[in-house]
């Protein structure tokens, strides 16, 4: 099958790297264009305080803090505070809701290692004595995930890197299964930061949505994961995860070299003029019981076996040659 077998063998592992390619840069350009419709759908946490009440004693079995509920009046009086806030890998983005359908106006400038903080972007940190306006377990909750989003940033722009390198070097598995070997061990690497990324992602968003729903409940805040983002991240870790198997299958099948038809086995023979003594049986005359008469019974049909090696082999008349058949 030679190199078009090798290219047949490692279409499933590319087409499977450039899928989790493809899907981690929905997940990179998520939040990041507010006019396109399908970008703004990607996000991984939803901050919904369009049902912030500034009189939240009529919400029963909550417990509201008054210097906190006071910081949330003063942002919703000065207008700094939206509907509803979507982060993204990136920045964050923010709008108006009108029923179900989420508009948005703003979106932050991109930063590295970005994390959502609801103190400075509502404006709470304006607030006299903020220590104390600011819930210890939201407190608590936020320097948590500001630390681990550093860590799920960085898997995610070396698992994209990685992913690059992985295609790239899969070109060279065409060849040989020792590239098919390389591309494995980049596949691996890669399916691993993959995993690490959107494992981190999602056990941290879940997380901070949980802080939220406890913390803010009281006060008719929300919090949601975005379930296309999760989508996305989750189907490049699929995508990787797959082609990484099927890179160690190549790795056994097909070596890429090119195979030479028309070529015979080449059987070694004997060494010509090579004589080996020929057995009785050849000895045809006395088989017939003739002793002689002929040239040929002179030499060989005259005397049996026996008679034979005991005849000498040098000498006078009555010398005889042994007999040796031509190779």
């Amino acid at each position: 099958m030679g190199k078009l077998g090798r290219f047949a063998c490692i279409f499933v592992p590319m087409a499977l790297t450039i899928g989790s390619l493809i899907c981690l840069v929905f997940v990179f350009a998520g939040n990041l264009n507010k006019n396109s419709s399908t970008l703004s759908k990607l996000y991984f946490f939803r901050a919904d305080t369009s049902g912030f009440t500034s009189n939240p004693d009529l919400i029963a079995g909550t417990n509201i803090d008054n210097a906190f509920l006071k910081a949330l009046q003063n942002t919703q009086a000065s207008g700094n505070l939206q509907d509803f806030y979507d982060v993204g890998l990136w920045n964050y983005c923010s709008g108006n809701k009108s029923g179900s359908t989420y508009t948005i106006t703003y979106c932050s400038s991109r930063q590295a290692s970005f994390w959502f903080n609801p103190v400075s972007v509502w404006g709470l940190n304006t607030t006299s004595q903020v220590d104390n306006a600011i819930p210890q377990k939201l407190n608590d909750g936020l320097k948590v995930y500001e630390k681990v989003a550093k860590f799920m940033f960085a898997c995610y722009i070396v698992a994209g890197c990685v992913t690059i390198a992985e295609i790239i070097v899969g070109i060279f598995a065409i060849f040989s299964r020792w590239g098919s070997m390389a591309t494995t061990i980049v596949s691996c690497a890669s399916s691993i930061l993959t995993l690490a990324a959107s494992a981190t992602a999602t056990g941290m968003y879940a997380t901070l949505a949980g802080v939220f729903d406890t913390v803010l409940k009281p006060y008719n805040i929300k919090a949601s994961l975005g379930t296309s983002m999760l989508v996305a991240t989750w189907l490049a870790v699929a995508f990787s995860w797959a082609a990484g198997i099927f890179w160690l299958f190549s790795t056994c099948c097909v070596s890429g070299k090119s195979e030479k038809r028309g070529r015979k086995a080449v059987t070694v023979e004997k060494t010509p003029y090579t004589y080996e003594r020929v057995a009785s049986p050849y000895l045809g005359a006395q088989e017939h019981g003739h002793t002689g008469g002929s040239s040929y019974g002179g030499a060989y049909g005259g005397q049996t076996g026996v008679q034979l090696q005991n005849m000498p082999v040098h000498g006078g008349k009555q010398g005889a040659y042994e007999p040796f058949r031509h190779q």
